[in-house]
């Protein structure tokens, strides 16, 4: 019998908001290469009220992907 038991895998990163430090959930983006799409995990909007960040939560899923809220809240990637 093999006493090999399973290693816990740690947890994935948290992501915090950039302007409050407040962890914020991980959104799943893709970016094309190569013409493949690849996923990539990314942080998603700030839903804290006292940041200047601040996206309300009944934002409807349309609106949060892509551009749009990045727009709205000024959001750029590293």
């Amino acid at each position: 019998m093999s006493r090999t038991r399973e290693q816990p895998t740690p947890p994935r990163a948290a992501y915090v908001c950039r302007s409050c430090k407040h962890p914020v959930t991980a959104v799943l983006e893709r970016h094309k290469t190569m013409g493949v799409y690849v996923p990539a995990w990314t942080a998603g909007p700030c839903h804290n009220a006292k940041c200047p960040d601040y996206v309300p939560e009944q934002v409807s899923v349309t609106s949060v992907r892509g551009e749009t809220w990045r727009t709205l809240t000024g959001w750029q990637r590293d």
